[in-house]
């Protein structure tokens, strides 16, 4: 869901974040930019400036962590909730 309102500081760089991998339009319209990505950019870089962590585009805030959780496995559980 959209904000209605631009987000700022932390709120922007996590909406950023969480919505990085669907481009940069996307995620400017979630974080309440519309389609207004040069104020976008800016008030995340900045907000990025004031948290310490280098930006220059939208790809710099999807760790390995994000990379890592894409990838194939075989999930390992108990076949039901008694098997606990």
């Amino acid at each position: 869901m959209a904000s209605p309102t631009p987000l700022k500081g932390l709120e922007l760089v996590d909406c950023a974040r969480a919505n990085a991998k669907q481009g940069a339009e996307t995620a400017a319209e979630l974080c309440g930019y519309g389609g207004n990505l040069r104020t976008f950019k800016q008030e995340l870089k900045q907000a990025c400036e004031d948290m310490g962590v280098t930006f220059n585009e939208l790809s710099d805030l999807i760790t390995d962590q994000d990379a890592l959780m894409n990838m194939e496995g075989e999930i390992v559980a108990p076949d039901t909730p008694t098997e606990l």
